[in-house]
């Protein structure tokens, strides 16, 4: 079994590339399957094969414990932790060629809290990666890039994963996509084009967090997709290959 962890910010289309990589897998002769980790998700776009509202109860932690939206978010989350073994054996059951894990919206629920690395090294797995989403829509600007771009090396820090870093919504941004695309593989480019869209602090800041994120290898370039009409899935598939199969394509 290979896992694939889907992250990223919220509403930057987590669930539904899911549910479009599984039917990729699927149409493709793989064997795919979908482990929701949302507790707090109310619907989803595809049919989970695990999930972890069968484990643990969102509304009844809120109001058992007397927390609000968030605090119940947080202990949810680290309940989940508690019920590895259990969603282990359920997966199991299933047995997939792929798990496909959809993260919670609230990435630091996931990332940054110790229950979502424990989730991350104790689910058994031939191999693991992890997709991070750059919403196309969000990193409309130099800086906004930056920042996300900031992030993603963060989430891969902490799950210590091998990340492909993937560009969603390509079919909302027209030719901004191009620009995008340049800031992501040459940094002289980037630094640019924050240089006629900053000054004073905010360009000091930004440079230079642009250049400790170029000495840890940052600028590998994003795989632009759309979940609407499919494009860049094929391209995805291959870097996913790469790093779980040893290149080997799944079958056509």
């Amino acid at each position: 079994m290979k896992t694939i962890f889907v992250s990223g910010t919220a509403g930057s289309g987590k669930s539904l590339l899911s549910s479009k990589l599984h039917e990729y897998y699927t149409k493709n002769g793989a064997f795919a399957a979908v482990l929701n980790l949302d507790p707090g998700v109310e619907n989803l776009v595809y049919t989970c094969d695990i999930d972890v509202r069968d484990y643990v109860d969102y509304v009844s932690i809120m109001q058992q414990y007397d927390l609000g939206p968030n605090g119940a978010m947080v202990m949810a989350n680290d309940l989940i932790a508690s019920k590895i073994d259990e969603i282990q054996n359920d997966v199991n059951k299933v047995n997939p060629d792929y798990l496909i894990v959809d993260t919670p919206g609230q990435i630091e629920l996931f990332a940054y809290r110790s229950s979502g690395r424990f989730i991350v090294e104790n689910l058994t797995s031939e191999e693991k990666t992890s997709i991070f989403l750059f919403d196309g829509v969000l990193i409309n600007t130099p800086v906004n890039f930056v920042s996300i771009a900031l992030l993603a090396t963060s989430i891969r820090l902490r799950l210590n994963l091998p990340t492909i870093n993937v560009l969603t919504k390509a079919d909302l941004i027209g030719d901004k996509i191009k620009e995008i695309l340049q800031w992501s593989t040459n940094l002289k480019t980037l630094e640019n084009a924050i240089a006629k869209d900053t000054d004073g602090d905010t360009y000091i800041l930004t440079t230079n967090i642009l250049r400790g994120l170029n000495l840890g290898g940052f600028a590998q370039g994003l795989i632009p997709i759309s979940n609407v009409t499919g494009d860049g899935f094929v391209n995805l598939e291959g870097a996913l290959s790469r790093i779980l199969n040893l290149g080997e394509e799944v079958e056509d």
